[in-house]
């Protein structure tokens, strides 16, 4: 069927068990119905009647099963054709012109809820269609593809490491990222693979909660860490390359820790995270610095019904709070901070400042920071639906993680920019095979 439809023939489509025939409607997906996860699609209808409206949906449904969706309505111009790069929607889940907003306006019925995609090896699969009357006139699926051909995934289990490298094809060498996002265990794969595409060797490391590893863990060893990035450094297309860190939320102080008290790291970004150490002690050799603490009474009900714990960790520069900052100028790389203020999983934008301030009292030049005022918690790539409420591990329960899907949405797509330029300036700069995907 979606052949006759990318080839712009009389299409068909299935509306109550029955197959209902549209003469000469066309919906397009330009430049191809098959995409990286994160590249736009232009989406152009073609054969209405001049001045028709019709409703456009869009659908997907996660790795869990849960069905996302979206709709607005639209227009035909006089001619008979609706282009989302030009016609405004006139109403439904967003409204005027958004090119992609079949895509970042995607929801579950149920509010408290986060988009899962575990297996990057197939494609994920928007479905669009086109509705007059209530019957689907014509529709066609957008294949969002995670891996680009010639992209290895490597599973690893090695030791005590566990998690998965993405290479880029051909031999390297390519510069090596470390990616340390977990969501509940499972380390999340779609980012490493996209940034394997742009020519980096990526290894999404697990560290608690994924196979074998602890469940929950009631301390952390960066030898762990280390010993993950060691790894990463003996495989032969990346040999003597430079090595980057990227992380999120937990994952941010982590990978703070990492570029502090490891040699090697050249570039660390850091999303939404905190400045201090957090809920786990962390050791290193002769070093440990004592987790930052929270309390949950300070915690609030929205009126929406949803729990607020954005203010519930202690001040990292309280008395309480100092012991567990961690001393990042004494790190030799380069940092990226990215912080939404709208962020209600903790006060990611104080804690970005604290971190810049730091390194400015120190006499440092050595970092970014990247500010979203309208974004939630969860900065991930591209057209990655928007998180407004979750279960969170810590607070064992749903919490309100912020944000508008909007200015998430836009957020997503300027910090992918962001972090992709940031390691190819300092991670790629003298490498021709990494700078020519770029």
């Amino acid at each position: 069927m979606f052949s006759l439809l990318k080839c712009g023939f009389t299409s068909f489509a299935r509306s109550a068990g029955k197959i209902h025939y549209s003469s000469g409607v066309n919906i397009r997906l330009l430049p191809s119905y098959k995409c990286s996860f994160e590249d736009p699609v232009q989406v152009t209808v073609s054969g209405l009647k001049p001045q028709q409206r019709v409703d456009l949906r869009s659908e997907i449904t996660d790795d869990n099963g849960l069905v996302f969706r979206a709709s607005a309505t639209y227009q035909a111009d006089a001619s008979g054709q609706v282009d989302l790069n030009r016609d405004p929607s006139l109403g439904g889940s967003f409204t005027g012109v958004e090119p992609m907003g079949l895509f970042w306006a995607l929801k579950a019925d149920v509010v408290s809820c986060k988009f899962t995609l575990t297996d990057v090896t197939r494609p994920a699969l928007v479905n669009l269609e086109c509705v007059s009357d209530d019957k689907v006139i014509v529709q066609i699926t957008n294949e969002r593809h995670c891996m680009t051909d010639g992209v290895r995934r490597i599973p690893v289990t090695e030791g005590r490491i566990r998690g998965t490298i993405f290479m880029p094809p051909g031999k390297g060498p390519f510069p090596g990222i470390l990616d340390t996002f977990t969501f509940r265990g499972v380390p999340f794969e779609l980012r490493a693979a996209l940034l394997a595409k742009r020519g980096f060797a990526v290894f999404a490391l697990a560290f608690q909660g994924y196979q074998d590893l602890p469940k929950r863990a009631d301390k952390f060893h960066l030898e762990y860490f280390e010993e993950g990035i060691d790894f990463l450094r003996q495989q032969p297309e990346v040999k003597d390359q430079k090595i980057g860190l990227v992380s999120i939320s937990k994952s941010g102080d982590l990978a703070l820790s990492m570029a502090t008290f490891l040699p090697g790291i050249s570039a660390t970004v850091w999303i939404n995270g905190c400045n201090a150490n957090t809920l786990i002690p962390i050791y290193y050799k002769d070093i440990s610095i004592p987790p930052l603490l929270y309390d949950i009474t300070r915690s609030k009900i929205t009126p929406s019904g949803l729990l607020d714990v954005g203010d519930v960790m202690y001040d990292p520069m309280s008395k309480i709070g100092l012991p567990s900052v961690i001393p990042i100028e004494r790190a030799s790389g380069n940092f990226m901070f990215i912080m939404s203020e709208a962020d209600r999983n903790w006060q990611s934008a104080y804690y970005a400042k604290l971190a810049c301030d730091r390194l400015k009292a120190h006499g440092k030049n050595n970092y970014e920071l990247v500010r979203y005022e309208k974004a939630g918690h969860f900065i991930e790539v591209p057209y990655m639906p928007f998180c407004l409420a979750n279960f969170h591990a810590a607070a064992n329960q749903v919490v309100l993680f912020g944000g508008e899907p909007k200015a998430h949405s836009e957020a997503q797509l300027d910090a992918w920019q962001r972090i992709v330029n940031f390691f190819k300036k300092h991670l790629a700069a003298a490498d021709h095979n990494c700078r020519s995907m770029l």
